[in-house]
């Protein structure tokens, strides 16, 4: 019999740049199957395209043994198309029934069957355990209650396939093993299911095949049985388990151990995404965070530098012990923080060179609200010479400059706070091979005069050439501290894949 879904040779291009490069997603009738790599590899892209978001640019999809292009996400739900989507995009004013009947809701006599409607949804949710007042507005009820009645929408169109994007993300380990439960049962009544997720565990609790994207392109399509954990993260990852040992981090680790502290991270949680992170940073030493997209790790910094409140756990900064509450208290304090993403978090498009550079340090240039123009260009002039910034001149717009130039503005944004330490989130994604080695060489320069740098990256050759130690996070818990020999990309993925002692053995082994 044929699948009920294949998808050849995709291509799709945004502004000319590849998204995803002769792309294939094959889904058996009845079948769970996993779709998983790193962020950007396709996954996203791929999916879109079949649901009628994204058109293509070329290839080819059969659904149900026809050639099928729908035009929008509506499109591909009357054809048994039900995407499940990460953020809830339901409407919270109107009641539980009211979502789940949306887009089919029955009549009777030309008017609405309030009570059938009723009815149909407390049955959906009575697959998943859930025994609630379904006339109440959505917003009345938890995130992971919220989360379920999206699938239960989804689940109530009969759908041939069902498109399950992080689906437990908002859930907790009951919860989870209903979903489970209920995504078996699909499986039993010959539903397939498209299964998103970055939870190793869950890949293996429930679903048949994998496939793995990388760089846009399909890599890898197995049984799950066929395949360990440490595959499956060499494979997304697309680091080869032979890689030569690491030699040499910059900074020794025993000149290292000699110093104190300037961050210590103990026992941290930060909602559902971070459940027991630890680490620390010495001055004058770049620790690596690692770890698989959704292991936590921007999620951790981003309490570090008081962007969002921790739930549990101590946070050590200069000798002062959860003192950090917001953003301005951890600049006051000495941190600086380049977000991962430039664009959106990091840059003003439209304002210059020198307005970007000088944005958090404004508070000391000015005085009774003028600002002190002459130390302003100072400064300013002695950044873009000291980081070698290519631009026209300070007023030139940064939007102007290439995404490297950018990233060195970012950095002069905060060095010229003379910070204690500073939080690089992916400081080398999106720039030019060139650029990122400018910038990893003025990473390992500040470090040497003293600057203690937190480093996430999703490089792994990046992490261990740079780091003289790395932190590795799983599933929102610290798996392992690597350092030595063991700072090495082996020991990394293991440690991705299985944890602290089976990283502890690939380093000895």
């Amino acid at each position: 019999m044929a699948p009920l879904l294949s998808m050849h040779g995709i291509d799709k291009r945004f502004a000319g740049i590849p998204a995803l490069r002769s792309a294939e997603l094959v889904v058996e009738r009845g079948e769970v199957h996993a779709l998983i790599g790193q962020n950007g590899a396709g996954k996203s892209t791929m999916i879109k395209i079949l649901t009628g978001y994204y058109r293509k640019d070329a290839g080819e999809i059969l659904f149900d043994g026809k050639p099928v292009e729908f035009s929008s996400p509506q499109d591909a739900q009357r054809s048994g198309i039900s995407t499940i989507y990460q953020e809830i995009n339901l409407v919270p004013y109107r009641s539980v029934t009211e979502n789940i009947c949306l887009g089919r809701e029955k009549r009777r006599f030309g008017l609405l069957d309030w009570s059938a409607m009723h009815e149909e949804a407390r049955a959906l949710l009575a697959r998943f355990k859930i025994g609630i007042d379904v006339r109440r507005p959505l917003m009345a009820y938890p995130t992971a209650v919220q989360q379920m009645i999206a699938i239960a929408r989804a689940i109530g169109f009969e759908a041939k396939l069902v498109i399950m994007d992080e689906p437990t993300s908002s859930l907790d380990e009951r919860e989870v093993g209903v979903l489970f439960g209920v995504i078996r049962q699909l499986k039993e009544a010959g539903v397939s299911v498209i299964f998103v997720s970055h939870k190793l565990d869950e890949l293996y609790a429930v679903c048949d095949r994998v496939t793995i994207m990388r760089d846009g392109r399909t890599v890898q399509v197995a049984p799950m049985t066929q395949l360990s954990r440490l595959d499956l993260v060499t494979s997304m990852l697309g680091r080869e388990l032979s890689q030569v040992l690491h030699e040499g981090h910059g900074m020794a680790d025993a000149a290292g151990e000699a110093r104190e502290h300037v961050l210590k991270v103990q026992n941290l949680s930060v909602g559902r995404k971070v459940s027991d992170v630890s680490f620390d940073v010495r001055p004058g030493e770049i620790v690596g965070l690692a770890g698989l997209l959704g292991a936590g790790r921007t999620e951790s910094v981003r309490a570090v530098f008081g962007a969002d409140r921790p739930d549990a756990g101590t946070i050590d900064f200069a000798r002062r012990e959860n003192a950090i509450a917001t953003p301005s208290d951890a600049i006051r304090a000495g941190m600086g923080f380049c977000s991962e993403d430039r664009k959106l978090e990091g840059i003003i498009p439209d304002m210059s060179v020198r307005e970007n550079l000088t944005l958090a340090l404004m508070p000391q240039l000015a005085r009774r609200g003028i600002v002190n123009e002459a130390r302003s260009r100072e400064i300013v002039d002695r950044f873009i010479k000291r980081l070698g910034i290519r631009c026209t001149g300070p007023e030139q717009r940064i939007r102007e400059l290439s995404g490297g130039n950018q990233q060195k503005v970012l950095l002069a944004r905060w060095l010229c706070m003379n910070p204690k330490l500073l939080i690089l989130d992916e400081p080398t994604r999106g720039i030019d091979v060139g650029a990122k080695a400018e910038i990893l060489s003025l990473i390992r320069e500040l470090a040497g005069q003293g600057l203690g740098v937190l480093m996430i990256s999703s490089e792994l050759e990046e992490v261990v050439e740079a780091a003289s130690r790395i932190f590795v996070l799983r599933d929102g818990r610290t798996a392992a501290e690597l350092r030595g020999d063991a700072v090495n990309e082996q020991s990394v993925m293991t440690a991705m894949a299985h944890g602290h002692e089976s990283a502890r053995e690939a380093a000895h082994g």
